[in-house]
């Protein structure tokens, strides 16, 4: 689909940019590798697709300049170079030397939105700065380049010097920039002067574009974005997953899902592929995703009281407009200690399992014994809970550990000697690894390999987990999530060894992935 074809019909369109190459990586802690950006970048532009994204701060470092290089020639290629930009300032000559030098076309250039930004941090007068403004804007037009303004501290520049940000916007409306942005720098407004303030603007500058940009310092940077919309703006900036300063910035996934449902706005974002730049960027950050995180947190979409799982199998009665698979997602039901017979049923018919009513109260009441002990319970551990519990001709494992050894020594790589029985066969291999969990995979590995021409399961993430206040002899809980030929199980292993833990979780993927190729046979 073309881009234009998005703004076509329906209600108004607004220009979403991305800003977590720039503002997100702000926040403390996160520094993203050149390559790094390069891949966010790519995704954001080519899959997501955002209108803009704005990728650095000119000056910052050599590093940061061959970032941008590198992305502003993957844009070329793909026809984007004209959404990508970079944070300038008011320094003369030198932002925009520097970014043109990058192959960048737009420079967002950051000038001094409150009278107390101008007077205390530049020690300059309006007058002056406005000057240096009007300077540096027609040497970055001269180099053909595009410039956007940001009016930096602008909400606090609306609250105590509105006269300020007006002589500004006077001064500058008509040097040929092509966006005025409004930040609220400090997260400090709330919606209803959102409203008050972008519709003063609005109204006395009323052919001009503005864009929003909003701090969560109140946790009210989604709202305010809304009412910037509702009050005139053309474009909203986000992050992905609400990286930023401080409390971070308004979450793209938020942002794009309000806007479309409670506004009936457009906007370009492929919704499908939230989750996937959510998780890159988790990746990369280091910055965990809550859980409960609306769109993009692992729980959304599941549900735990039983009543709910009832009530969506008769006619979807706890869903609303936020269904799973809009975001390339799907609904799963909990299983535990609240879950109830109707969340077990939904699982188990997702599994093609079929139990009498008397197994089905069994199984429910073992998983929730397991809830009662805080254990978590996966779709994945379902099958060996309904063989445990029922004992009626349960098939054996189809892969077995006979045999391993695993060892660690000071200096030395660890080690480990694995035999196993699939299918009736034994074979055995031995590996080393970074860690003895890593051995023993990749000996694992090497049978799968070798002996049955078989590609191994990719493991996409391991988790572990002790009960609070455990001690050296505590249960440790190993929850690995596999990806094998891109479809995903998740299973757990619970014993008083870590190592032990993550083995068992990883042969009852492999017992999963069996079963399930010799039924196909």
């Amino acid at each position: 689909m073309n881009r234009k074809d998005y703004r076509e019909g329906g209600g108004p369109y607004v220009e979403i940019m991305d800003s977590t190459l720039r503002d997100g990586e702000q926040t403390s802690g996160v520094s993203f590798l050149p390559h790094e950006k390069l891949m966010i970048a790519r995704m954001l532009l080519r899959d997501v697709n955002v209108d803009r994204i704005e990728v650095a701060s000119a000056r910052v470092s050599e590093g940061e300049k061959e970032a941008v290089r590198m992305i502003c020639r993957m844009a070329s290629q793909i026809d984007r170079l004209d959404s990508v930009e970079v944070l300038g300032f008011v320094d003369g000559h030198e932002s925009v030397d520097w970014i043109e030098a990058c192959g960048c076309r737009t420079i967002n250039l950051l000038a001094k939105g409150s009278l107390r930004h101008c007077r205390e941090q530049l020690n300059k007068t309006p007058d002056e700065h406005f000057a240096d403004i009007h300077h540096t804007v027609a040497y970055a037009r001269s180099k053909a380049m595009t410039v956007n303004i940001y009016l930096e501290d602008w909400s606090e520049g609306m609250k105590e010097s509105p006269d300020y940000v007006y002589r500004l916007m006077d001064n500058i409306c008509d040097s040929g920039i092509r966006r005025f942005m409004l930040p609220d720098t400090l997260g400090i407004m709330n919606p209803l002067q959102c409203i008050e303030y972008f519709r003063k603007m609005v109204k006395r500058y009323p052919d001009t574009h503005f864009d929003f940009h909003a701090h969560n310092d109140y946790d009210l940077a989604v709202s305010n974005s809304l009412a910037a919309v509702l009050s005139g703006a053309k474009g909203l900036h986000v992050t992905v997953n609400g990286l930023g300063e401080r409390c971070g910035n308004a979450p793209l996934s938020s942002v794009q899902v309000i806007l479309k449902d409670q506004f009936q706005a457009k906007t370009s974002i492929c919704e499908d592929k939230l989750n996937a730049i959510s998780r890159m960027v988790e990746s990369y950050s280091g910055i965990a995703i809550a859980p409960n995180q609306p769109i993009i947190g692992d729980n959304v979409f599941t549900q735990v009281a039983g009543v709910h799982a009832d009530g969506d199998k008769k006619n979807g009665l706890y869903q609303n407009a936020l269904v799973p698979e809009r975001f390339g997602r799907k609904r799963e039901y909990a299983l535990g200690k609240n879950s109830g017979k109707a969340n077990i049923m939904k699982n188990l018919e997702e599994l093609g399992l079929v139990l009498t009513p008397e197994q089905a109260r069994r199984v429910t009441q073992r998983i929730t014994e397991l809830g009662d002990k805080k254990e978590i319970v996966t779709q994945e551990d379902l099958p060996f809970i309904v063989s445990d519990v029922l004992k009626h001709d349960a098939p054996e494992d189809s892969v077995k550990l006979v045999s391993y050894v695993v060892s660690t020594a000071y200096g030395l790589k660890p080690g480990a000697n694995v035999k196993v029985e699939i299918n009736g066969q034994q074979y055995e291999a031995g590996a080393t690894g970074d860690g003895q969990y890593d051995a023993f995979v990749k000996a694992l590995r090497y049978i799968y390999h070798k002996y049955l021409d078989r590609t191994f399961p990719i493991l996409s993430n391991y988790q572990v987990s002790i009960p609070p206040g455990g001690r050296t002899d505590a249960l440790v809980q190993t929850v690995i999530t596999w990806n094998d030929n891109g479809h995903q199980l998740r299973t757990r292993g619970l014993d008083a060894d870590q190592t032990e833990a993550a083995i068992k979780a990883t042969f009852k993927m492999l017992n999963i992935i069996e079963n399930e190729r010799n039924n196909e046979i």
